[in-house]
């Protein structure tokens, strides 16, 4: 072999992951190889979906239940949850559950002693008081993960509370998704649960189980991803800016804190001066205004530019964190297109590459959108000086938000 030449498998590799780049599905991911096959994948919308289906997975676990979130409550969900975790621990499944400490403040100690009482195990992430081990406050842990024995997983954007109930069952009727999946893919989640218990001073317990097949209909590619290792800080951002940069019709979002970093900004831009529409959906009220002001001070530009940003009805929080390009790429998760969720917080999500995926959460998208109303310049150039100070504010303060 000439010196200073790649080795013959590299370079095999390497032209095998170009040409599967350069054909079908596979052009919207740099790292193909990096997929799972043979997992089922099943959309959840709110919480009226994801609530029941996790609640059944829970009652049917056999050998263990890992829970993780960042915002549970005291309210009719979250007892629920609460009394499903005691029921399955007393029955003899190993639970572990993490919480985060900022998310889940409201909690009340008679609630979680209740949970250590049956036997469940609960790491508090990051406590707020200087005095207790691993306190912070600043990085958060904003995952949402449930893994039952290693066979079925959940993970995306709804956190344990009332919130995300429709409003007929007492609920504020929040927007958002979630997915469960079975397959190879909960293999990974479940070590991304794994690793964030130990880091966080968690026992030590038995590896996760290998990977197992699931036939049937499955999709084509399933990779999980998060950003807990450092290493791993930019893979979801480099997997949007990727997938962007290649697609050829549409590129659809829903994402609740939408103050996307200048290489997001400059590659929708560039998509559309390619022809391909972008459209994003955000709330029109959030619940947290800094964020929406923020966020709003980029609107302009990316208008201006052919970017259309639609926003949801001011009856109902959206929450989502929800990516189509093409139909084909998806993402669900609970990455926000914002600083936080970039450098701060832990946070894990899935990229789908997958036709029939992407067509049925397209279908969606497009009913969705029909219930917004469009941003236009004319109306950003309208508003008072007051609106417009507040954004460049909120935005100069995007990193602690």
């Amino acid at each position: 072999m000439p010196v200073g030449s790649e080795p013959i498998k590299d370079l095999w590799r390497r032209l095998r992951r170009q040409r599967r780049v350069e054909k079908g599905p596979w052009r919207y991911v740099a790292r193909p190889e990096r997929l799972r096959s043979d997992t089922r994948v099943v959309p959840l919308r709110n919480g009226a979906e994801a609530f029941p289906a996790m609640l059944d997975a829970i009652a049917a676990a056999k050998s263990h239940v890992h829970l993780e979130t960042y915002i549970w409550e005291d309210d009719l969900t979250g007892n629920r949850f609460r009394e499903a975790l005691i029921e399955r621990s007393l029955g003899g499944c190993a639970v572990r559950v993490m919480f985060d400490a900022v998310g889940s403040f409201s909690l009340p100690s008679r609630f979680v002693d209740s949970m250590r009482s049956a036997g469940i195990e609960l790491i508090e992430f990051h406590p707020v008081a200087p005095w207790r081990p691993r306190w912070g406050l600043n990085k958060r842990n904003h995952k949402k993960i449930l893994v039952v024995d290693d066979c079925i997983g959940f993970t995306g954007g709804i956190n344990l509370n009332d919130a995300n109930l429709p409003i007929e069952a007492g609920g504020k009727g929040w927007s958002d998704w979630h997915v469960a999946i079975e397959g190879p893919a909960v293999h990974d989640l479940a070590q991304e649960f794994l690793h964030t218990w130990l880091k966080s001073g968690g026992d030590a317990f038995s590896s996760v189980s290998p990977p197992v097949d699931r036939p049937g209909e499955t999709a084509l590619g399933v990779q999980v991803i998060s950003n807990v290792k450092l290493k791993h800080r930019w893979r979801m951002h480099r997997a949007y800016l990727w997938a962007i940069r290649h697609a050829e019709k549409r590129i659809d979002i829903m994402n609740a804190y939408f103050i996307p970093e200048w290489r997001l900004r400059t590659a929708f831009i560039a998509a559309v001066k390619r022809g391909v529409e972008v459209r994003v959906i955000v709330p029109s009220v959030s619940d947290v205004p800094a964020v929406a002001h923020a966020g709003r001070h980029l609107h302009r530009r990316l208008v201006a530019n052919g970017v259309r940003i639609f926003e949801w009805p001011k009856e109902h929080m959206m929450h989502a964190k929800l990516g189509i390009i093409d139909g084909v790429w998806t993402t669900i998760g609970s990455y926000n297109l914002d600083h936080r969720s970039l450098v701060h917080n832990l946070e894990v999500g899935l990229v789908i590459v997958d036709p029939y995926v992407g067509r049925d959460l397209q279908r969606q998208f497009e009913s969705d959108i029909q219930r917004c109303t469009e941003v236009t310049v004319a109306a950003l150039d309208a508003r008072s000086h007051w609106q417009r100070f507040l954004g460049w504010f909120w935005y100069q303060l995007r990193s602690q938000m």
